[in-house]
Formats: structure tokens, C-alpha cells, sequence
């Protein structure tokens, strides 16, 4: 990725990571080379928040107690869910008063009153997630460029979070606080769900007899033509295969070779028929296996 130079007064931003993980080191390069100071990286431990700072390129690894990180005009949790908040409380120590400074967090499922301890001290606050998946720092540095944020919080922190995100090149939006649950269950049901089905393609696969080395490569090229079709033709057009044809004699050979090979997946399949022929809009199932 080059580097895009920001104007003098976004270059005067210092940041402070919070978590040095996968989207907090993916986050720190990608910020460094748009022209963004990151001064501090804090996590529970140093040897991760070094790390975190040899993969960013700058910074300095600091502890979450570190009265530093107080010095910094941008507070940037990229914690899990769960941590926020226990984080934020412990950082939010580092001063007294947070007034003209942002805190940032990257969490899906949370709002950005999650940060509350930083805001009753002073701060601008707001929540900034990506609709990517970041497996490794480096996959994150890949996807993140061009990605899609969902934004909410004050006014003031949502436009340096515009900015950073016009600084990836990316597409910001504006979601409701309370739809931030819902917003994070559309991600869960096209990530994490669809590799847990690729992996028991994959498995499938191997017992027709197709080499792994093969198998991988098929499934990435399927499953990306198909996203591909979403996005370009629609639900109706892109929705192909036996349930579309109301083919229950295939269905029910589906059925026969799961119970075999791989029975924990029955249920699932079933239940993703259904949702098929819904969608489809096709007659109701003819087969007592899918009732």
C-alpha cells in the first residue's frame, strides 16, 4: 500500500493502540502508512504489544497502566468484545480529564457507549468496525484497504474516524447504537459460518476421492463466483442447485451420503433446504425428510 500523506493537522494526531492483535497491528500499519503517528501500543502483555510494534513499523510497547498512553490525542481499542470494557476502565485511569481527546473502539457488537468511563472523563467517543474478516495482521492489511466501516458515536470522533477511513480508501456508514447486535449477526452469518461450511465441503470432497491440493483452490474459486453472483444478479438468480429445481430424489441422496459421511451436518442441511425453497419461492417440499 502507499503512502497517502495526510494534511498537517491529521499528521499532528497521535495514537495509542489498545490490543495488539490481528486488527489492532493490521489497523497500526495501515494508519502509519496513511501519515499517522502511532506513538503507543499497550497490551496485558509486552511481549505481545513488541511484537505488535516490530509488524506496525512505530510506535512504543507500553503496559494498559502506562501513564503515557494519557499523552495521546487518540485512544484506539481494538480489543475483543468482551474486553472492552474492563480495558477501557483501566486506561481511562491514565488521566483525569479527557477533554478534546477521541477513543475509538473497533468492536461490532458493541456501541460506543461502551466507552463510557472515557466519556464521563471528558472524551469524544465513537465506535468504528470493519465488515472484513482479519484471520492474520497481514490478511488485515490486504482486506482492510476499500473495506466498508460501520460508524456511531459523537460527532467529533465519527469525523476523525471518516477520515481514516477516507484514508484506506474505504466506505464509511452510520448505523443506530441499538442495531449494532443485528449489524454484527449479518457478519457472523458470511464469515465464520460459510468457512465452517467449506470446511465440510472440503472433507466431502476428499472422500469422492478429490486431492486436497485441488480441493482447496475449487472451493475458493465456487464459493467466489457465488459471491459474486449475490452481488451482481441477486438472491433469486444467484440461488442455484437441487432445492431450486425441486429435485427431492437428489435431495434425499444428499441426505443418505451426510448420515454416512459426515451425520453432524443433517440437521444444518436440512434446515438450509428449507430456507432455500423459501427463498426460492418454489412449492413446499414433497419430501417428508424436509417438512
Amino acid at each position: 500500500m502507499s503512502k497517502r500523506r495526510q494534511p498537517k493537522s491529521e499528521k499532528e494526531v497521535s495514537v495509542a493502540i489498545i490490543g495488539p492483535g490481528r486488527l489492532g497491528q493490521a489497523m497500526g500499519r495501515l494508519l502509519l502508512e496513511a501519515g499517522i503517528a502511532i506513538d503507543f501500543v499497550a497490551g496485558r502483555r509486552m511481549e505481545q504489544s513488541r511484537r505488535a510494534v516490530r509488524f506496525i513499523g512505530g510506535g512504543k510497547a507500553v503496559s494498559l497502566v502506562a501513564p503515557r498512553l494519557g499523552d495521546a490525542r487518540v485512544i484506539l481499542i481494538t480489543t475483543s468484545d468482551a474486553a472492552v470494557g474492563s480495558v477501557a476502565r483501566q486506561v481511562a485511569l491514565c488521566r483525569d480529564d479527557w477533554s478534546g481527546r477521541v477513543v475509538l473502539h473497533t468492536c461490532g457488537s458493541l456501541p460506543a457507549s461502551a466507552l463510557e468511563t472515557f466519556k464521563r472523563r471528558g472524551a469524544w467517543t465513537a465506535s468504528l468496525h470493519p465488515y472484513q474478516t482479519v484471520p492474520t495482521p497481514r490478511a488485515g492489511v490486504r482486506n482492510l484497504v476499500g473495506s466498508f466501516w460501520a460508524l456511531e458515536g459523537d460527532r467529533q470522533a465519527k469525523a476523525l474516524a471518516k477520515r481514516w477511513v477516507k484514508a484506506l480508501q474505504g466506505t464509511s456508514f452510520e448505523i443506530s447504537p441499538k442495531a449494532k447486535s443485528l449489524y454484527h449477526l449479518s457478519a457472523f452469518l458470511v464469515c465464520p459460518t460459510v468457512v465452517t461450511l467449506m470446511d465440510c465441503s472440503q472433507k466431502l470432497l476428499q472422500e469422492a476421492g478429490v486431492p486436497r491440493k485441488i480441493a482447496k483452490p475449487m472451493l475458493e474459486r465456487f464459493v467466489g463466483e457465488t459471491a459474486k453472483n449475490f452481488a451482481e444478479l441477486g438472491t433469486r438468480k444467484a440461488l442455484t442447485g437441487p432445492a431450486v429445481r425441486s429435485d427431492w430424489e437428489t435431495l434425499e441422496r444428499h441426505l443418505d451420503q451426510l448420515r454416512r459421511f459426515a451425520p453432524e451436518v443433517v440437521p444444518a442441511y436440512r434446515e438450509l433446504v428449507r430456507l432455500m425453497l423459501k427463498l426460492a419461492g418454489v412449492a413446499p417440499a414433497k419430501s417428508s425428510a424436509f417438512k
